[in-house]
């Protein structure tokens, strides 16, 4: 297994501090991403990932509510927060919201792909919460997962039907406005249809306009046999719509796992720990336990058992995920200390102390005693 690089701290990556505010983060990200955006260093691989690693430490640290979770619980806790869903690509073709002036004014006309292009929808994350016996087993479970469509009742155009939109008369459809300062022009998103092109005279009643609605969708979710903490399970074009025409977004579903009260997992074998008593570690026995999927097998404890004994029982552990076989049942024997006797147990149990040689009467030594033994 190939481990994952650790991640820069966020801080480090703009070259702030944590008590910087967030108009000092802004400026730290604004200077990084001219120095490294893809159009000043075409080819530049190297330039490309740190353009990549500067806007995910901005996505976070720009936004209040995951700073504060970043600064609480680290980067685990905000897998997933940025535009791209934190298992799959990274996609920025939102990152120059608010920058657009400086980008656009930087490297001259208009920003290579601009808000009216097609955009990919966000992926969305579902944490699902399954027992033991389904994530080993498998199972098929019904979720409602909300998520953000194309309205049904305009079509996406934000318009009521019947009605059309129209073409932007501030910027005149282009949905950026250029204007003129000293030696340089600027162009900037126009503010009248915010990059769009187009406006909506009379918005439509079920989206108000938008031409997106959050609806809740039914969804059978098949956990396959052998899942864990962690699982992924991924449902293509099942996550948000597109803007412009851009593909559906996917779903992934997470995997995690209850505990069970008997048996403990180690990757693919099932650890579980079975009492005996001292006569039957002494004397041998067959003693039937049950596993994980209700069978009953016996194991033949040979005489002379010690405690903490593991037998390893092949084929009845936890399915190999995607693949064929088992693991392994380990069952660890731990013997039972009686903590009570009657005097007939008493009785027998000092008859064979003495048969082993054992003196188990023998009371220990006053301090008076061990005084004159260590004179003697």
């Amino acid at each position: 297994m190939v481990s994952k690089m650790a991640k820069r701290d966020y801080y480090e990556i703009l070259g702030v501090n944590k008590s910087s505010s967030k108009d000092e983060i802004k400026k730290a990200y604004r200077q990084l991403a001219i120095k490294y955006h893809p159009d000043k260093n075409p080819n530049d691989k190297a330039a490309e990932e740190k353009f990549k690693e500067a806007t995910e430490a901005y996505e976070i640290l720009g936004d209040d509510n995951k700073r504060k979770t970043y600064d609480q619980f680290g980067h685990d806790a905000v897998q997933g927060m940025n535009s791209g869903f934190s298992g799959g690509g990274f996609d920025f073709s939102d990152i120059f919201d608010g920058f657009e002036d400086i980008f656009e004014g930087f490297f001259g006309g208009r920003r290579r792909g601009s808000r009216s292009r097609r955009r990919r929808g966000n992926d969305l994350r579902y944490d699902l919460s399954v027992d033991f016996e389904q994530a080993v087993f498998g199972d098929k479970i019904q979720i409602k997962i909300p998520r953000v469509e194309n309205c049904d009742v305009c079509g996406g155009s934000g318009a009521r039907p019947g009605t059309n939109v129209e073409t932007c008369p501030v910027c005149s459809g282009a949905g950026q406005v250029s204007h003129t300062q000293g030696f340089f022009q600027f162009t900037t998103t126009c503010s009248h249809c915010r990059g769009k092109g187009t406006i909506v005279p009379d918005p439509c009643f079920a989206c108000h306009g938008s031409g997106k609605r959050t609806i809740e969708h039914t969804i059978n979710v098949q956990i396959p046999a052998g899942s864990d903490n962690g699982t992924k399970i991924r449902y293509t074009g099942m996550g948000e719509a597109g803007e412009n025409g851009g593909e559906t977004g996917d779903l992934y579903i997470v995997i995690h796992v209850n505990l069970h009260t008997y048996f403990i997992r180690q990757e693919d074998d099932l650890i579980c720990e079975v009492p005996i008593s001292i006569t039957q570690a002494s004397l041998g026995a067959e003693i039937a336990i049950e596993t994980l999927d209700q069978k009953q097998i016996k194991i033949k404890i040979p005489e002379g058992t010690q405690n903490g004994k593991i037998f390893r029982v092949k084929g009845h552990g936890v399915p190999h995920l995607h693949d064929k076989g088992r693991g392994n049942l380990l069952v660890k024997l731990s013997v039972d200390i009686p903590t009570k006797l009657n005097g007939k147990q008493r009785e027998l149990l000092e008859e064979f102390a003495r048969i082993s040689g054992e003196n188990v009467n023998t009371k220990p030594k006053s301090i008076l005693e061990k005084f004159k033994d260590s004179f003697s």
